[in-house]
């Protein structure tokens, strides 16, 4: 009887288009389920943005893909001719509980340049362009009503250019783009870029970070 309910709990909790096997789920998994929600953000190469938002208190897992554009399964070389419409997209395993939404927001925000079209730091073109991606109406509310309060209150030199898309699907890159930063300490450009943008984030939310 209480295998029965468990299953029945397990089928209650995921997903319709989940593809995992709900008699497979163990209650580690269970507990990830009940505590955990997706967000996504493109804000420039996600190499970069990725270690940003990997380093804070309450974010479980973040992934490497592309989101926001028509092509189907998209790949990176496809992604860097700027003709598949998606743009270089993080999604963020976070735990609601130890860190809002509203604090992604900051993040988001805080850790790019939200005024420059299509441009990102030394990258250039339409897949570096910045979006914040939601998926209910109140996530759209609560972007927009970030982007008036920092338009009222921030000096920018030029007007915030963020997209507000509406979330329809997210494509995992490639394999050796995940933890690119991690497992590739001495490249060129996370020398040079990524650690850069990460440590200047970091002074400036040192206390969103994990110990």
């Amino acid at each position: 009887m209480k295998k029965i309910l468990f299953i029945l709990t397990v089928l209650t909790l995921l997903p319709l288009q989940s593809n995992m096997n709900p008699l497979s789920v163990d209650k580690s998994t269970l507990k990830v389920i009940q505590t955990t929600q997706k967000a996504y953000f493109a804000s420039g190469c996600f190499w970069c943005v990725e270690l940003i938002f990997e380093s804070l208190r309450g974010v479980e897992e973040v992934y490497s893909g592309y989101s926001g554009g028509h092509t189907k399964n998209p790949t990176y070389a496809a992604i860097g001719s700027g003709q598949t419409g998606h743009a270089e997209t993080v999604e963020i395993i976070y735990n609601p509980q130890i860190i809002s939404f509203e604090t992604l927001l900051d993040v988001f925000f805080g850790s790019h340049d939200p005024t420059t079209l299509n441009k990102q730091g030394p990258d250039k073109g339409t897949q570096y362009r910045s979006i914040a991606f939601y998926q209910t109406e109140k996530q759209k509310q609560q972007i927009e009503n970030h982007i008036e309060y920092l338009t009222k209150n921030i000096a920018f030199k030029n007007p915030i250019v963020t997209q507000v898309l509406a979330f329809e699907k997210f494509y995992y890159a490639e394999e050796y783009h995940q933890d690119f930063e991690r497992k590739n300490p001495n490249h060129p450009y996370v020398r040079r870029v990524s650690i850069p943008r990460f440590n200047q984030f970091a002074a400036n939310y040192p206390e969103l970070l994990k110990d």
